[in-house]
């Protein structure tokens, strides 16, 4: 079980750009093909960018051609929460949503790739990423075989 995170309107304000208040809080959709991580490969976990919650491997992102970072699975069953979403006159959506706090992520649709079938069409202003090196690195600080400060060294930096 993950603590849920609570902030006044107001706080949401301060801690996001306008960009990501105005998705994340308001539920809107950025344009397609614009966001950062449309075309964005590397390896690592893409979390939710108001409060940092594990939502999605890179390992489970696919490029489906719509416009918007797609994965066909969250990184665990209960970090993403699942909404009716009735705002679109022309169908009944499936929303998505951060299940640590709330935040609009983006929605779900049932025309992904295998194993799952599932498209999970995420805005990019909603995630945030931390490379597979990063978390390393901060694994190694947690267990003691690294100091604190090897955080902001490049890991295989020449001596």
């Amino acid at each position: 079980m993950h603590d849920r995170v609570y902030k006044t309107d107001d706080e949401w304000r301060q801690d996001l750009t306008p960009e990501q208040y105005r998705v994340m809080r308001q539920g809107e959709t950025e344009a397609p093909f614009s966001g950062a991580f449309v075309d964005h490969h590397a390896q690592g976990i893409y979390c939710c960018a108001g409060c940092g919650h594990t939502l999605f491997a890179s390992k489970a992102k696919f490029d489906p051609g719509t416009g918007w970072p797609s994965f066909w699975a969250p990184i665990r069953a209960g970090h993403v929460a699942h909404h009716e979403d009735r705002s679109s006159f022309l169908r009944i959506r499936t929303e998505v949503a951060c299940d640590r706090c709330g935040a609009h992520l983006g929605h779900v649709f049932d025309d992904g790739p295998p194993p799952t079938g599932l498209r999970y069409s995420i805005n990019s202003a909603a995630l945030a990423f931390e490379s597979e090196e990063q978390l390393l690195k901060e694994q190694f600080v947690e267990e003691g075989f690294l100091e604190e400060q090897a955080l902001e060294e490049d890991v295989g930096a020449p001596a």
